[in-house]
């Protein structure tokens, strides 16, 4: 007899200041009452590559196949994982200019959720929604901490003028 997948639900959010520049994502995931929230910062990035991140960060914490409600608030997100990907994979993750903008991200996500039964959902974000502000919150938490890191030490960088 099969035993029924464990149903999570995952909100997800990435940013950058600036976009591109130092960026920031985050997932709040719950799974009955137990919650749990992961972030992380990187360089050099852009605001689709933290939103892809954050989602694959989210789905690579499960330890077992689950049934997944993801929610997101970039479309870029939504759309590519459901509208976009089966064209890109059929055509090798090439377009006529090149290579499809954030293929790494993209292979990475469509290998990783093959894993578990996801339903991507759009959420409009600063709406309200007390999951989605959390991630907004951790994320831009994130973006800082990576500056911190960035400069060198935990004081943000001064600027001394010419004149004293």
């Amino acid at each position: 007899m099969d035993t029924p997948l464990k149903q999570v639900i995952i909100y997800t959010d990435g940013g950058c200041d600036p976009n591109p520049g130092t960026g920031g994502w985050a997932a709040v995931l719950r799974c009955g009452g137990a919650v749990k929230e992961l972030s992380g910062g990187a360089t050099d990035t852009t605001n689709n590559r933290m939103e892809m991140t954050a989602a694959i960060q989210a789905l690579e914490s499960l330890k077992y196949p689950c049934q997944v409600e993801l929610h997101t608030d970039s479309q870029y997100l939504q759309r590519g994982i459901t509208e976009w990907l089966p064209n890109w994979k059929s055509r090798g993750f090439r377009r006529k200019g090149g290579e499809v903008l954030n293929a790494d991200l993209w292979r990475q996500l469509d290998e990783i959720s093959a894993r578990h039964e996801v339903r991507w959902l759009w959420v409009r974000g600063h709406a309200g929604n007390p999951m989605n502000e959390r991630c907004d919150e951790l994320a831009a938490a994130a973006i800082l901490a990576q500056k911190r890191r960035e400069s060198g030490s935990g004081l943000r960088p001064t600027r001394i003028s010419a004149d004293g």
